[in-house]
């Protein structure tokens, strides 16, 4: 059955179609599975190859973005996992660049774009209202997906609409408005077969130096602060109403907790680092054994950021 899928993707699809891909290549953890399937999709039309493929033989598929909020089974992944290419970038600036401070400025950029490569080059043409995407590793499509955030910002206060391609509707294309998502704290109302391909900003004319000291802090800040030297997923839990996942994550004492090649960072404790040798499930277990620990010491319930594929066998992410 694979062949037969990987070879109904190769006859149809422009850009690079891969057979058994492990995805520890393509995630920002390096750990998990491979793929039955891998597509690096180049257009909007690859998109609607891989939702009629997956249709006609009964296949789930799974956006892989960045691989940077994504954990994936040992096992890997039944199905086709999707990477969007280089056909995906690309920004737009509406207007000038004479335009007086405060002024409204919309900006159209390719759901491929990386969040910290996004921020800089708006900030290059003095536009505010993103410095926080540097912080962000994702890509800008994941972020609309999961209305990323950082240092205290979020995706919602920019975003205009978003155009996305329905893969259970045969490749079906809408553009989505912002207010259509009902975005929340890490959360979106996106269909889950809703592929973001393109998406659009409101961002204002601002000061160029202050932009750069508010982003150059924001980057140390994440230095500091953050194991980005490490293999990791970034955030694993969503912050809990009025609290911080890391504060009581370390108030249970799992701050350094191991199993395997998996880790609590000590460096924060809503991160989860991995060293040589590290599987996928060493660090599923860590994350079971931090939400038993916060939930007896506590009282709350941790829900997981990081997207979990290929571990309850349904072939569906968790």
């Amino acid at each position: 059955m694979a062949d037969a899928v990987v070879a109904a993707l190769a006859a149809t699809v422009e850009g690079e179609v891969l057979a058994g891909e492990p995805l520890a290549r393509h995630t920002t953890l390096r750990v998990g599975g491979p793929a039955a399937a891998l597509v690096r999709a180049q257009t909007p039309q690859d998109l609607v190859a891989v939702a009629r493929v997956c249709a006609e033989h009964d296949r789930p598929w799974l956006i892989v973005g960045r691989g940077s909020n994504l954990l994936v089974a040992d096992a890997g992944w039944p199905g086709v996992a999707v990477i969007l290419g280089r056909g995906f970038r690309g920004v737009a600036v509406a207007g000038g660049a004479d335009q007086a401070l405060g002024a409204a400025v919309l900006v159209t950029a390719g759901a491929a774009e990386p969040m910290p490569v996004l921020a800089t080059t708006v900030a290059r043409q003095r536009l505010g209202g993103l410095a926080f995407g540097v912080a962000i590793p994702g890509s800008l499509g994941g972020a609309v997906r999961m209305n990323a955030g950082a240092h205290g910002h979020e995706l919602s206060e920019v975003l205009v609409d978003a155009e996305v391609v329905r893969l259970r509707d045969g490749g079906a294309v809408e553009r989505l408005r912002a207010t259509d998502l009902q975005m929340r704290y890490r959360r979106t109302a996106l269909p889950a077969d809703a592929v973001v391909v393109r998406a659009t900003l409101r961002l204002r004319r601002t000061d160029a130096e202050k932009l750069a000291a508010d982003m150059a802090e924001m980057r140390q800040w994440r230095r500091t602060h953050q194991p980005i030297n490490e293999p990791s997923c970034g955030s694993v839990f969503r912050n809990p109403e009025g609290d911080s996942a890391g504060r009581l994550i370390e108030s249970a004492g799992m701050k350094h907790h191991r199993v395997g090649g998996a880790a609590v960072s000590a460096v924060h404790a809503n991160f989860i680092t991995v060293g040589s040798g590290a599987r996928a499930d060493d660090v599923h277990t860590v994350i079971a054994d931090v939400r038993r620990a916060v939930l007896a010491k506590h009282g709350v319930r941790l829900d997981t950021e990081v997207v979990l594929a290929g571990f309850d066998g349904t072939g569906k992410p968790s």
